[in-house]
């Protein structure tokens, strides 16, 4: 029998907490396992928890002996993973345990996200909880849901579920470094109307668009990865102004954060003129992509299609939306040097029997810059005769350059490795700015240990980090509590 991955790891408490919840689904909107697992792990610990009419989990853990009078720290992550896979996995997130293999220094999955993003900062706390010698003063752990599909637990939190006013956000991905700010979001969701004609005749071909690295649309999206949505659009185009193109089918991108890696179409076009486009687009793909994503691959094979085909109308007008909608980065901060101020990301587009679906995702931390962007959504919407509405909005955290929690994390920082941490604001959405806005005063920062390329399946969490971010963690717990 082949080792655990997670044998020999230290802290070997948070390995264990993280390997269980490796073990229990909890994609976005399946986190049940997970808040159950949590509720009886606390009740095993004679720990009280709760959990809210929308799934949100709070456990409070008594302070450490003699600390009973120090301030109450709400230790905050969410229980929900984005599922992301590789077509040729077999994984079904809604039953199996995460493939984990260890890999060097790394741990990753086998084909699929391996959910470091959240489950190491849930594993944390309850570590915390129940380390013989951690020193802390009264705790309160929050795990949100549906955090990776618009921060939906941290919306709908209830003032009063949480008491502390101060909070460590354990969300953050970056060995060495603490976050002060994030920016907002919002996305936009769009139909545009399509009429079909007959049924095709005649053969059919499935283009396909793959291997693309794909990531986080924020922290990721200024590495000019492709988007294999945008890129299908494109090869569709030359197809078109080649000759006859007949659109039947169309898909690509799963999730709202997660920038694109596989799209494919259901066409009926001239095999021969296809071939003949696909080692010009593959070399041109090659000089856009060859440093981000090598891996890309053009592929073209027969196809079967029960849908009808689009009129010439709306394929045209389909397409078109596909080459305007934007995509990548668009400002970078006035204010944070190096950080990415704003950005959108085209995620998912569907084509479904009476209409097109467009799913973009934009970001920003400058609010007004955020209203802009989806202005300009809607104004290119209402151009290609499609609706578009937003949803999910949700606010940004403004950085606090003065915060007491802040300062004493920096010199724990120094004190324990020498050397101060990097003080950042994030391109992505942390809860801290909606739960900060719920319970009001509160007094955040944010911290983890180095993960990378989450909401693709080559996410990965870089070991030693993990027990450099425990110690961090540990070490700020007991300064807090004096």
């Amino acid at each position: 029998m082949a080792a655990s991955p997670f044998t020999g790891l230290k802290p070997e408490l948070l390995w264990k907490h993280f390997e269980a919840l490796t073990r229990i689904p909890r994609c976005s909107g399946n986190e049940a396992g997970a808040a159950k697992h949590m509720l009886e792990w606390a009740r095993a610990h004679k720990f009280e928890g709760k959990q809210d009419e929308i799934g949100n989990v709070v456990v409070r853990v008594p302070a450490t002996r003699g600390k009973e009078q120090a301030p109450v720290v709400v230790l905050q992550g969410h229980l929900d993973m984005v599922g992301e896979k590789d077509s040729s996995s077999p994984h079904d997130f809604a039953k199996d345990p995460i493939p984990v293999v260890r890999e060097g220094e790394y741990l990753t999955a086998n084909g699929t996200t391996l959910g470091a993003d959240n489950g190491v900062g849930v594993a944390a706390g309850m570590a915390i909880a129940e380390d013989p010698d951690a020193v802390h003063g009264p705790l309160e752990l929050l795990c949100t849901i549906a955090e990776e599909v618009g921060l939906d637990g941290a919306q709908a939190l209830k003032p009063g579920s949480v008491t502390g006013k101060t909070m460590l956000n354990l969300d953050s991905e970056e060995d060495g470094a603490v976050y002060v700010g994030c920016a907002g979001g919002a996305d936009t969701v769009v139909q545009l109307p399509v009429e079909r004609e007959g049924s095709a005749a005649g053969d059919l071909l499935r283009i396909k668009i793959g291997g693309f690295r794909g990531g986080h649309s924020g922290l990721d999206i200024n590495t000019g990865r492709g988007n294999a949505i945008k890129v299908l659009a494109l090869l569709l185009d030359r197809v078109r102004s080649q000759g006859d193109l007949a659109l039947l089918e169309l898909g690509g991108g799963d999730k709202h954060n997660a920038i694109p890696r596989e799209a494919s179409a259901v066409v009926r076009a001239d095999r021969k003129a296809v071939d003949a486009l696909l080692p010009g687009f593959r070399d041109d793909l090659a000089g856009m992509f060859s440093v981000t994503d090598p891996g890309f691959t053009v592929t073209v094979e027969p196809g079967t299609s029960a849908a009808g085909l689009l009129t010439r109308a709306s394929r045209d007008a389909v397409l078109d939306l596909m080459l305007a909608m934007p995509h990548g980065l668009l400002a970078m901060s006035q204010a944070v040097e190096g950080l990415v101020e704003t950005s959108t990301n085209l995620a998912v587009v569907r084509l479904e029997q009476g209409s097109a679906m467009f799913h973009e995702s934009s970001r920003s931390s400058v609010m007004p810059a955020l209203a802009e962007v989806q202005a300009g959504l809607f104004a290119l919407c209402r151009l290609a005769g499609a609706e578009a509405t937003s949803k999910g909005g949700y606010p940004g955290w403004a950085p606090n350059m003065d915060s007491a929690v802040l300062k004493r994390a920096v010199a724990v920082h120094e004190k324990l490795f020498g050397k101060a941490p990097e003080i950042k604001a994030i391109h992505a959405g942390l809860e801290c700015g909606i739960i900060g806005e719920k319970v009001g005063g509160m007094d955040m920062m944010s911290m983890g240990p180095q993960i990378e390329n989450p909401h693709s399946p080559s996410e990965r969490v870089k070991i030693d980090t993990v027990d450099r971010f425990y110690r961090f963690l540990k070490t700020t717990l007991a300064d807090l509590a004096g």
